[in-house]
């Protein structure tokens, strides 16, 4: 209780008022009580969101530590869950089988509480995240997405070489470009702007999420996307695994691998999914942040009190 609570109430406990001042006393009580409603509701309504969080690829709930403490010296009363599952090396599994594990946990959240949710992803996580939105009637309020490819990934990375040490980027389509190929999460978001006719004859993942391809479900996925009252998209060029980094902002190559921005994309001009119109409704808010390494965006200070900090009130 605050000050002025405690202060009105330890006036009402002092001896009885004279008959004279009864209706003062009246007017007192029933002011008091107006004046706690009315606080209560206001308490209420400014009650800290459900924060969500989904970790990227070859990591899991851990990393995100350094932010989650961020958050609580800003928002010690935010109930924030970092959700356990595909993690460290499970996290190269096909993006649909972590896409239906993770609809499943954020489902059993939603059903817990009544508050709109905020979820934050991180790199591929942000990608799970976008299918999680298109599959599940969800009441996510806002998507933070934490330097994601979210429109594909074409680049040389340490993760890639640690796993195919023998190809480099230009050969890479010979094998995610295949139904072996698309059994690794890499393979679902790999979008190589030299062999588009094989990306949308393989790709299981990116394309149909992106609804470039037949889907009986593309309504569906549109329909729930566009739940979303907000889409924060936050990279910066000196992140050194999304390639381009652009992709983080929904831009991607053209064949010639000149960055084209998001509204030079197909399935932006389309509608494809809705994020055209979440554009229009004025739902969507970049950040950009220089000198940031990819392995260091939750741990970044700058990042937080620029990029994700706003969002979270």
């Amino acid at each position: 209780m605050n000050y002025s609570g405690e202060l009105f109430l330890k006036l009402m406990e002092e001896k009885p008022l004279r008959p004279a001042s009864q209706l003062l006393q009246s007017v007192l009580i029933l002011g008091g009580a107006a004046f706690f409603l009315c606080n209560a509701q206001a308490h209420d309504f400014q009650r800290p969101k459900r924060l969500v969080l989904i970790h990227g690829i070859l990591n899991g709930p851990k990393e995100f530590n350094h932010l989650l403490d961020f958050i609580k010296q800003d928002f010690p009363l935010m109930n924030a869950t970092a959700l356990d599952g595909f993690n460290y090396a499970n996290s190269v599994f096909p993006l649909w089988e972590q896409v239906d594990y993770f609809s499943k946990m954020l489902e059993s959240i939603m059903n817990q509480t009544s508050d709109s949710i905020i979820l934050l992803c991180f790199s591929q996580g942000g990608l799970i995240c976008r299918g999680v939105l298109s599959v599940l009637p969800h009441n996510v309020e806002t998507f933070i997405a934490l330097s994601c490819p979210l429109a594909g990934q074409y680049g040389d990375t340490n993760y890639l070489k640690y796993f195919f040490p023998q190809l480099l980027k230009h050969d890479l389509y010979k094998f995610f470009y295949t139904y072996k190929g698309q059994t690794w999460s890499f393979g679902n978001y790999w979008n190589d702007p030299h062999h588009h006719e094989r990306y949308m004859n393989y790709s299981d993942y990116l394309a149909v999420l992106n609804n470039e391809t037949a889907n009986p479900k593309s309504g569906d996925f549109k329909e729930n996307f566009l739940r979303l009252k907000r889409l924060v998209l936050i990279g910066g060029p000196d992140d050194g695994v999304i390639t381009p980094w652009q992709s983080s902002h929904f831009g991607f190559y053209d064949q010639n691998e000149a960055v084209l921005d998001m509204t030079q994309q197909t399935w932006y001009k389309d509608d494809s999914f809705g994020l055209h119109t979440l554009n229009k409704r004025g739902s969507l808010h970049f950040c950009t942040v220089p000198g940031v390494k990819h392995t260091h965006w939750h741990r970044n200070m700058t990042v937080y009190e620029k990029c994700i900090k706003p969002w979270l009130d």
